[in-house]
């Protein structure tokens, strides 16, 4: 639980006092897009892993 304060803590702090709104809008959608994107790829990773997909 820690960990997760602490990383919404972070979040809370790379955005504060960013500049202009569209700006900081940017790169809210940015963060979250990003985040969402690796997530699907450790999704799609696993599922090979977990389905014995050949990594050759």
């Amino acid at each position: 639980m820690k960990n997760v304060l602490l990383i919404k803590q972070i979040y809370l702090d790379a955005f504060k006092n960013l500049g202009h709104y569209i700006v900081r809008s940017y790169f809210k959608v940015f963060a979250w897009f990003s985040f969402i994107c690796f997530l699907i790829v450790l999704y799609a990773f696993i599922f090979r892993v977990v389905t014995g997909f050949a990594f050759e």
